[in-house]
């Protein structure tokens, strides 16, 4: 039997969770923004053209934050063209992903959605083919009142008061040799710094005011690049004390023709936390050298599952291709897990996150052009992490086995544990990595008498169970009998063999 360690102590907190981290990502990619959040003359678009059936799953999701328009588009983007009368915007080419851009949604319709669907933007600034001066005016459009050219133009296209966006990304993935106008860490570090202090100056707050813009500098493109994380230490070096954020980027992918394909799939979550563990290592090195007292975090913003070596079926240089769309599977659905577990086992430092992406593309829904919109098996999750997994990360003490993967040992029980003082709950968030059932003692001390208030798993027998067009319900959610809670403090709990579960506590 797993034994499973949790106390309410404060020596043992590993930081306060922003709701942040259960952001997520929308990029002109594919079909995440046509057919996806945006499609007039849909039976369930209202009269901008934005799908209410979406919105509302999104909702349901708890997603609080948005980042935009890009990932890789916006090295290539030039905001101007999505602004003004959709009669008079240009067509242009998207390099990035080999399609064509009809500019048909821009900033506005884009802030626009955010305010319908209850979600603060994120916007991302060019700073591949863009410069500063782009990002200063994107900046005036968006957030300054009035009286000046850009403020009153966006006052004259589409709304009288100013948007607001208080997070800033600074470029995207600047050190990979497929960016459009990529950078060395020097160049890219003296640039985002510019910029970061022009829109600074032009904000109406200091930063340490309450409400001042924050920014989130573009750390490696991922764990796997030659220039991680010398790359991350060079631009922290250059813009510690402005930047606010360093960006994550990390993809994770099912080999079945690796030796040990079930295995190394399963460890993700083990290697998530590894590579979290770096950059927090790198941000401290870059404090500790500049002796500093100012605090920067991690932004998780791109995260996810995807089969990256899957082939795109469909031509060039059209508008909103069918790529990138995975069916996640039941395993995809328990790794996936896993992986939300790491972002709240580093709460400590994760501040913001951004699943990539939303809708469609690598994303929980999936939409049919003209059809209904589906729960992909990774809805679940984070859904229930998302609604429930609020207060603050504690560290718990397992005595789980363990297996062997490529990345070294993981955990068959990967287990994550939050604590939300003001609703006087404890959430337990277990994944079973093991291919039996397991027993699990749940031993949470100093919380009071606790009663079980819920249970829930996720199980298949078939590991590549989905949910698709035809069987949306292949892969659900059951609600389960809460356990009992013995002298008020220890829960024994049965984990069918490769399956997630939730467990909600009151005292």
């Amino acid at each position: 039997m797993a034994k499973i360690k949790i106390f309410a102590d404060k020596n043992l907190k590993i930081g306060d969770i922003d709701q942040n981290i259960y952001g997520s990502f929308l990029e002109h990619l594919g079909r995440a923004i046509y057919e996806g959040i945006y499609e007039p003359g849909h039976p369930a678009a209202d009269k901008d053209g934005f799908r209410e059936d979406v919105i509302a799953l999104i909702r349901e999701l708890g997603v609080p934050l948005v980042r935009y328009p890009g990932g890789n588009f916006v090295s290539g983007y030039d905001w101007r063209d999505g602004i003004g009368k959709r009669s008079e915007r240009k067509a242009r080419l998207d390099l990035a992903w080999t399609s064509v851009e009809s500019n048909e949604f821009g900033t506005d319709e884009f802030m626009k959605w955010c305010q319908k669907a209850g979600i603060s933007p994120m916007l991302a600034v060019n700073m591949g083919t863009g410069t500063p001066k782009d990002a200063l005016e994107l900046f005036e459009y968006c957030n300054h009142p009035s009286g000046t050219y850009y403020s009153d133009l966006r006052r004259k296209n589409a709304s009288e008061k100013p948007y607001g966006v208080k997070y800033w990304c600074i470029g995207n993935e600047m050190d990979g040799p497929w960016q459009i106008c990529g950078l060395d860490a020097d160049e890219y570090g003296k640039k985002a710094l510019q910029t970061m202090r022009m829109l600074r100056w032009a904000d109406a707050k200091k930063a340490d005011e309450a409400g001042a813009v924050k920014f989130v500098v573009c750390g490696s493109c991922n764990a796997g690049m030659k220039t991680y994380p010398e790359w991350d230490r060079i631009v922290l070096e250059h813009t510690y004390e402005e930047t606010d954020f360093i960006s994550m980027h990390q993809y994770y992918e099912y080999k079945p023709d690796s030796k040990n394909p079930l295995e190394d799939f399963l460890g993700c979550a083990d290697s998530m936390s590894d590579f979290i563990d770096t950059v927090r290592s790198t941000i401290n090195y870059v404090r500790a050298k500049k002796r500093s007292r100012r605090k920067v975090y991690i932004s998780f913003d791109e995260w996810n599952i995807w089969t990256q070596s899957a082939e795109r079926t469909e031509p060039d240089w059209i508008k909103a291709p069918h790529i990138l769309e995975d069916v996640y599977t039941f395993r995809d659905m328990l790794v996936f897990g896993g992986m939300m577990n790491a972002l709240l086992n580093n709460a400590d430092v994760v501040k913001a996150a951004c699943l990539a992406q939303l809708v469609n593309v690598i994303a929980p829904i999936v939409t049919q052009k003209g059809g209904p919109a589906i729960r992909q098996t990774t809805f679940y999750p984070f859904r229930y992490v998302s609604q429930n997994g609020r207060g603050e990360t504690i560290r718990s003490i397992s005595t789980s086995g363990e297996f062997d993967t490529e990345r070294g040992k993981a955990r068959f029980i990967n287990e994550a544990v939050t604590h939300d003082p003001a609703k006087r709950e404890v959430c337990v968030f277990l994944c079973n990595y093991s291919q039996k059932a397991e027993e699990v003692e749940l031993e949470l001390r100093s919380f009071g008498d606790l009663t079980c208030k819920q249970f829930v798993s996720i199980t298949s027998n078939d590991l590549d169970a989905a949910n698709t067009f035809a069987r949306p319900e292949a892969v659900l959610p059951e609600e389960r009998e809460p356990v009992p809670v013995k002298g008020g403090s220890i829960a024994d709990v049965k984990l069918a063999g490769m399956s997630w579960n939730f467990l909600r506590f009151a005292y």
